[in-house]
């Protein structure tokens, strides 16, 4: 039975590094991203909410500050879906690229355990091919369950990213049409 050497531990260790340095930079990342989007959604709706507060104090009567509501009700929420998108999107990407660094991983740790496995049946005494086989055949049982699992949940992403892209659309869509109508009634 071989022993693992020193540069064996050292590659090990190494690619362990790596692999917490890219999880890091992908958190950070996604981090530093959030905070910028929400630096400039609170530095857009204080801009928004001097211009509405200027334009609630020029208002002169009732039928104007209706309008003045139906028109400023539609680009609020529109900002609060784009924000919602951009945050989802955000978070979207972070899952991906981290959903990359653990399929990188798994694929690093079947590589090794069939190395092993290789080297354990080389030097496994006679007649035990039959549990060398069973152990592989168990191997791949997993690989194939890990791999329709996979292919599960990215299609369910996909089907919640159309649903949040469709439910965001509607929104929009039933704010603009609840609007225009209280503004042809101001009008």
């Amino acid at each position: 039975m071989s022993y693992a050497t020193p540069e064996q531990f050292a590659a090990v260790n190494k690619a362990s590094v790596e692999t917490l340095l890219t999880i890091a930079n992908t958190a950070f990342a996604s981090a530093e991203r959030l905070a910028a989007l929400n630096l400039n959604t609170a530095r857009a709706v204080l801009e928004d909410s001097v211009a509405n507060a200027k334009a609630l104090l020029a208002v002169k009567d009732v039928q104007e500050l209706i309008g003045l509501q139906a028109t400023l009700a539609q680009p609020a929420v529109e900002k609060a879906v784009a924000y919602s998108r951009s945050v989802y999107e955000i978070a979207t990407q972070t899952q991906e690229e981290l959903g990359k660094v653990a399929e990188g991983q798994f694929a690093e740790v079947n590589k090794t355990v069939a190395t092993a496995l290789d080297k354990a049946a080389k030097n496994a005494p006679a007649g035990s091919d039959v549990a060398v086989a069973a152990v592989k055949s168990a191997i791949a049982a997993a690989n194939s369950a890990y791999d329709s699992m996979t292919k599960a949940a990215k299609q369910v992403a996909e089907i919640a990213e159309a649903n949040v892209a469709a439910a965001t659309s509607a929104t929009v869509k039933a704010v603009g049409s609840g609007a225009a109508p209280k503004a042809k009634k101001a009008a």
